[in-house]
């Protein structure tokens, strides 16, 4: 079988599993056990990174040793497809691309890791910098993936080859950031990233400054956006025009329109994650459903707490 085909049987079954149920009312479906609002996660995973692809599946970094756990979202069931090398190689953003490659931030590790989502195995492995640091989250661009390093003032980019190849080690690409940045002491700086909506530049939220920034992809050059304060800003969703900014510690999912260009918004909501389904959560990923309708999912990354359970829960998208 070749790989075309694997994805295409692997969608498949990803589109079947979505339309269990779809027949039947919402409430069907619910009654069934399916779509559950909480998926737990193993014990002791300390997650903080979720990408959503080949709906219904959802993918949890670990930061305790860089394994990455897949979830089911219509049963709530998964499994870790890869083991990872140990606790000096976290895993922390991550996002999945249309080939079924999940790059990975590697947090203390300075690094940036290439899983394969159907096979678990490590396609490439990138050491971004020697230096401490930290690579905290990642997004992807047609010319390739932009990790944030919330230690330092610069983000690294993968330039992809022709039809998406992977690069060689050697040909990383550090982004200084200039402009309007200001980078404060040694704790987290730049830490959640996405696109504009217009697709021609980034959006970087500092968790010092509690600012966003566009980012010019090119030259580094940086302006603040608005002037919100986003205390605790972590990860960045884009939809559309609307950007999700979670405030982790706050229990807050920020609501912001955006003009095209990302360089004007209001914040249109400030929804609050209630405790307890919600205990720090980090990061967010949008799951497109007809049957239970659309949904972000958060998991909780329980900052600083002697626990030893862990999961993702859900909440409806805000009508904003």
């Amino acid at each position: 079988m070749n790989r075309r085909q694997v994805l295409t049987g692997f969608a498949a079954t990803a589109a079947a599993s979505v339309l269990v149920g779809s027949s039947r009312a919402s409430a069907n479906s619910a009654a069934a056990g399916l779509f559950p609002t909480v998926i737990p996660l193993p014990d002791n995973w300390l997650p903080e990174g979720i990408t959503i692809g080949f709906a219904p599946f959802a993918y949890f970094g670990s930061r305790a040793d860089g394994s990455i756990y897949r979830a089911d979202l219509v049963t709530g069931r998964g499994r870790v497809i890869h083991q990872g090398p140990g606790a000096a190689f976290p895993a922390v953003g991550l996002k999945i691309d249309q080939r079924a490659r999940l790059f990975v931030s590697g947090g203390s590790a300075g690094d940036g890791r290439v899983i394969g989502a159907l096979s678990g195995d490590e396609l490439a492995r990138y050491q971004f910098t020697t230096d401490p640091s930290f690579i905290n989250d990642v997004v992807l661009t047609p010319s390739g993936p932009f990790f944030t390093n919330s230690r330092e003032a610069a983000l690294y980019h993968l330039p992809l080859g022709r039809h998406g190849r992977l690069p060689a080690a050697d040909r990383v690409v550090r982004v200084p950031l200039t402009g309007e940045w200001v980078q404060m002491g040694t704790g987290t700086n730049a830490n959640g990233i996405a696109r504009t909506p217009d697709g021609a530049a980034l959006l970087v939220v500092n968790s010092a400054t509690q600012q966003l920034y566009r980012v010019d992809p090119r030259t580094g050059a940086t302006v603040v956006v608005g002037g919100y304060a986003l205390e605790n800003g972590d990860g960045l969703l884009l939809d559309g025009r609307v950007l999700y900014v979670v405030q982790n510690r706050l229990q807050i999912l920020a609501v912001i329109r955006l003009n095209r260009a990302g360089t004007a918004g209001t914040v249109a909501a400030r929804v609050e994650l209630p405790a307890p389904t919600f205990n720090v959560p980090t990061t967010v990923a949008k799951f497109r459903s007809h049957v239970v309708g659309d949904r972000l999912y958060l998991p909780n990354a329980k900052f600083g707490q002697t626990i030893t359970t862990f999961e993702a829960a859900a909440i409806p998208v805000p009508e904003v």
